[in-house]
């Protein structure tokens, strides 16, 4: 880091480090892993009511890992009896996955603590302010998916080379 960095963005650094390091993201209901709530959220939202589960393709893609990465925690979901597999009876080589009712259950405890903490956030910082927040971490989840670590010449774009 060079010594020429601007107050404000000093002031950012130090503030999306304490985010990081916040409570708020590491919260865990009945010992479940983030990534496994995060599953079990994607399951029930996304699974027709009259299918027979969502494929490991499909919920990978909705929640941006690797295929490997939902089957494990897939493992460890049907372990605690939370979600159960089965096989696609359109496609033998597919299988389809769904909550079981202790996982749906689960995901409506999680669902309502998480309501709860947000709700409790809104309280505490106003209306405003929570709608100002919301469009700000929007923003910068732009800027940063915009790949920001390549230097912007003079004119703007990004410097020579290839993307």
């Amino acid at each position: 880091m060079g010594g020429d960095m601007n107050p404000a963005a000093q002031e950012l650094m130090r503030a999306f480090r304490q985010f990081g390091r916040a409570s708020w993201q590491h919260r865990s209901v009945d010992g479940m892993k983030s990534s496994e709530m995060m599953t079990l959220f994607c399951i029930r939202r996304h699974m027709k009511p009259d299918s027979s589960g969502m494929k490991v393709s499909e919920i990978s893609g909705l929640l941006q890992v690797t295929s490997p990465t939902v089957t494990q925690m897939i493992n460890s979901m049907e372990e605690q009896g939370l979600v159960e597999r089965a096989m696609d009876p359109s496609d033998r080589r597919a299988v389809r996955v769904k909550l079981t009712d202790k996982g749906e259950q689960l995901a409506a405890k999680m669902s309502e603590t998480m309501s709860a903490s947000f709700n409790g956030l809104v309280e505490h910082l106003g209306e405003e302010q929570s709608r100002q927040l919301a469009v700000l971490l929007n923003k910068a989840c732009e800027y940063y998916d915009g790949n920001p670590l390549k230097p912007k010449d003079a004119s703007g774009s990004n410097g020579g080379g290839e993307e």
